[in-house]
């Protein structure tokens, strides 16, 4: 049976990229497509307040990547970090991207703020300090499309590091066998990277906007990261069936 995801979108795009890109939720449904392990997914635009029914029930809940700042004061977070907690509370695997990952470590106890490195923008790339059996296939480093400003700069206190960059020392990272984050979008693609860049350029400056527009002839693993989503979350189905 296919795993059950649910995706909470948390932004609306530009209006320049809704028609060719339409959301992060579709972004997300496209790249798990790509990858070996069967899932369905629902999309929940929670800016608009949009949620699933109380008796649905997920394999997962997939927090995407957002404009706003996870740590803000916007009702519409609140309301998202009380849903979270929440469903953390009743066993819910939880899976964070960008923002998500940021909320996320803060929602548990870490910290998540404005960078002092200033903008990672273009193909990124990780080193991987910890792969449990999920993290397959294995990779000796890790390279994502990223587009950010904040960072994850304490995590929470039972959660175990799993990728780092210098410029992002907390770039990736799970808590027990229930949460799993990762700063990097493993469901941008090379257009929309490049579409991003080009909309931020005058806010990135022209040194951070063309290295990061040089950085996109380098290919990513973001179909790998959704495998090892996919793999983490029926983990625990496996586990709960025997």
């Amino acid at each position: 049976m296919p795993l059950r995801i649910c995706i909470l979108e948390t932004d609306i795009l530009r209006p320049e990229l809704i028609d060719r890109y339409q959301g992060y939720g579709r972004m997300f449904v496209d790249l798990f497509a790509k990858q070996p392990i069967p899932a369905r997914f629902e999309v929940f635009n929670v800016v608009e307040g949009r949620y699933p029914a109380d008796d649905e029930r997920y394999d997962a809940y997939l927090v995407t990547g957002s404009k706003a700042d996870s740590f803000g004061s916007d009702p519409w977070i609140q309301t998202l970090k009380t849903y979270l907690l929440e469903r953390y509370q009743r066993g819910d695997k939880l899976l964070g991207i960008c923002f998500g990952h940021q909320l996320l470590a803060l929602l548990f106890g870490g910290r998540s703020e404005r960078a002092e490195q200033g903008w990672g923008v273009g193909t990124h790339r990780y080193q991987l300090h910890h792969q449990p059996e999920w993290m397959t296939p294995g990779q000796e480093e890790l390279t994502l499309l990223i587009s950010h400003q904040d960072q994850v700069t304490r995590l929470p206190e039972n959660a175990t590091l799993i990728a780092s960059s210098e410029f992002c020392p907390i770039a990736a990272y799970c808590i027990e066998d229930q949460v799993l984050c990762f700063q990097g979008h493993p469901e941008f693609i090379h257009d929309y990277s490049r579409a991003l860049l080009d909309l931020r350029q005058t806010a990135l400056g022209e040194t951070v906007y063309r290295q990061g527009v040089d950085s996109l002839g380098q290919d990513h693993h973001g179909v790998t990261v959704a495998e090892w989503m996919m793999r983490f979350v029926a983990q625990g189905r496996a586990a709960e069936a025997n």
